[in-house]
């Protein structure tokens, strides 16, 4: 807890709003994708499947891969805790959907599937891409497949297993307009995910990763990644971190309020 509330407190102190903005790609990103609202319409279906799994007591057992949970003590945990205070926040999904609103990905990849509201979250936005996620734990990728059916949230192809063993097999085969991290908080395999996901990029491709402050390993993965030679533009939103390859961008770290 301590950690993100130094980081948070480091973060106001070293973000920028959008007139300090010296990029025309930035700034139009900023003004243009992140400070306009989502349409109610996709607030509302997006809250009907969240509040459905607020709702469900049911008990599951979970296999954790990651980097554990600094809420959860046992392995037990009921779905509406989990959709509580292990899925997607509200704000972090409103971001997500206008980051796709703005940049139109088709094909998008995400790592972490959860209870599946941030596939949800997409899906909703950008109805005609081709979706797939990655889940660990087979008993959270069931629910989530249980909710898609009930809210008629289509076309999501949930691959379950270790991100190590599908990763190299999706990237190999497929290039990918956006990839979203959100599966395991540890810094070794956030690197090792990100060195294998850039064999599925092009120019215009992006990734987002989720909590790069949450501890201080995943702030030494997010400065490594930053460094990359194949990153040439970064943007810290403190809760999200975004990067970009785009040769025809001099390469430059942006963190930015918003």
């Amino acid at each position: 807890m301590w950690h993100s509330i130094f980081a948070y407190i480091k973060y106001l102190f070293l973000s920028k709003s959008k007139y300090s903005i010296h990029s025309p790609f930035v700034y139009d990103f900023v003004t243009k994708g992140l400070e306009p609202s989502i349409s109610v319409e996709y607030s509302q279906k997006l809250n009907a499947f969240r509040n459905d799994l607020l709702d469900d007591n049911t008990v599951i057992e979970v296999s954790d891969f990651g980097a554990g949970s600094k809420v959860f003590k046992s392995n037990q945990r009921k779905i509406c805790k989990i959709a509580k205070y292990a899925s997607i926040s509200k704000n972090k999904a409103n971001l997500l959907q206008k980051i796709i609103c703005y940049f139109k990905p088709i094909q998008i990849l995400e790592l972490g599937t959860s209870l599946g509201i941030g596939s949800a979250a997409m899906r909703i936005v950008a109805p005609h891409a081709k979706i797939s996620s990655i889940e660990g734990c087979p008993q959270t990728a069931s629910k989530a497949k249980e909710y898609f059916q009930k809210h008629q949230v289509k076309n999501i192809s949930i691959l379950t297993g270790k991100f190590s063993s599908l990763l190299p097999k999706l990237c190999q085969k497929n290039t990918f307009d956006l990839i979203y991290f959100d599966g395991n908080h540890q810094k070794k395999a956030t690197l090792e995910y990100f060195n294998t996901a850039l064999q599925s990029i092009h120019n215009d491709s992006l990734f987002i990763f989720d909590d790069i402050h949450w501890s201080t390993g995943m702030e030494e993965a997010w400065n490594s990644i930053k460094k990359h030679s194949k990153v040439t533009l970064s943007i810290d939103l403190f809760h999200i971190g975004i990067v970009f390859f785009r040769k025809e961008q001099v390469k430059q770290d942006f963190v930015i309020r918003i």
